[in-house]
């Protein structure tokens, strides 16, 4: 839980119960409550379980709450966040268990229809998450490697700003990422021969 003053949005946190996003106290307003401010004013309303990833790439199901004061005035913001990460690895493991999926299934003709290009690559970046078993931030090294080779494979890397959202969804930096592509694609042309 976190406590912001709406009135000093460079060092808006004063106080926090619990370590889920690793923020201090001091530390800045969030992008989501600057842009609703910006856009709602007044008329803001609170957000209620929403879903935000922590900066090391973990799932958190977040729900913000702004506070008024007698004028009605938003003053203040109080920021829920829970991880989900072990909730979805174990939900990912029972599936294995439940699953009436068989192999003649086509799970390929499942089809999202996104409004933008990052919430495409978002579903892919999912569908490979599924496919791995685990949340990328309790995935070892190889796994996230594996992840990497899924989403080459799937062609989120050929889609501008791909690399980008998929170091962010995994808590790495683009430079990992290409490092890991580059081990894939070395990798793919030795079993080419």
């Amino acid at each position: 839980m976190v406590v912001h003053d709406l009135s000093q949005p460079q060092k808006s946190i004063k106080y926090i119960a619990g370590d889920v996003t690793h923020r201090k106290i001091g530390g800045p307003i969030t992008d989501l409550v600057v842009k609703a401010l910006h856009q709602e004013g007044r008329d803001i309303r609170d957000r209620h379980n929403y879903k935000t990833t922590s900066s090391d790439g973990r799932t958190l199901k977040s729900t913000t709450i702004f506070i008024r004061d007698s004028r009605g005035d938003v003053v203040f913001a109080l920021c829920i966040n829970v991880d989900m990460t072990h909730f979805l690895n174990a939900a990912y493991a029972l599936n294995s268990f439940i699953s009436t999926e068989n192999d003649f299934n086509d799970s390929e003709k499942v089809e999202t229809f996104a409004v933008s290009i990052a919430e495409t690559i978002e579903v892919l970046l999912e569908q490979a998450v599924v496919k791995i078993g685990k949340r990328p931030s309790s995935m070892s090294i190889q796994e996230k490697i594996e992840l990497v080779k899924e989403l080459e494979a799937n062609g989120v890397f050929q889609i501008k700003g791909g690399i980008d959202q998929a170091a962010q969804f995994m808590g790495v930096s683009k430079y990992t990422v290409y490092n890991y592509l580059k081990r894939i694609r070395a990798e793919q042309e030795l079993n080419r021969f």
